[in-house]
């Protein structure tokens, strides 16, 4: 009888172990997919925001141009009317 016992005590041990064993090709498998969708994802958005920020800065930049052009245009109307005041000044101060 004993013969019988151990020999269901290994089988039993050797199912476990192949259970476990599948249990764990699983585990590994259910992370190694969810990893590689997080990844694919992550690098998805991430391009996706990229182009936003592209977009933003190439915007950003012509308005940046364009201020800077409104700023010297005002200064030159700014030089011009401080020439022509200082000139009608010197008239009446002369």
């Amino acid at each position: 009888m004993e013969k019988k016992t151990n020999k269901n005590i290994k089988g039993m041990i050797g199912d476990a172990a192949t259970r476990v064993k599948d249990i764990a090709a699983n585990a590994n498998n259910v992370a190694l997919y969810g990893t590689e969708k997080v990844i694919t994802d992550s690098i998805e958005i991430t391009s996706k925001w990229q182009g936003v920020a592209d977009l933003a800065i190439k915007g950003g930049l012509k308005l940046a141009s364009n201020q800077q052009n409104l700023i010297f245009d005002i200064l030159e109307e700014v030089k011009a009317d401080m020439k022509a005041s200082n000139k009608r000044l010197r008239d009446l101060v002369a």
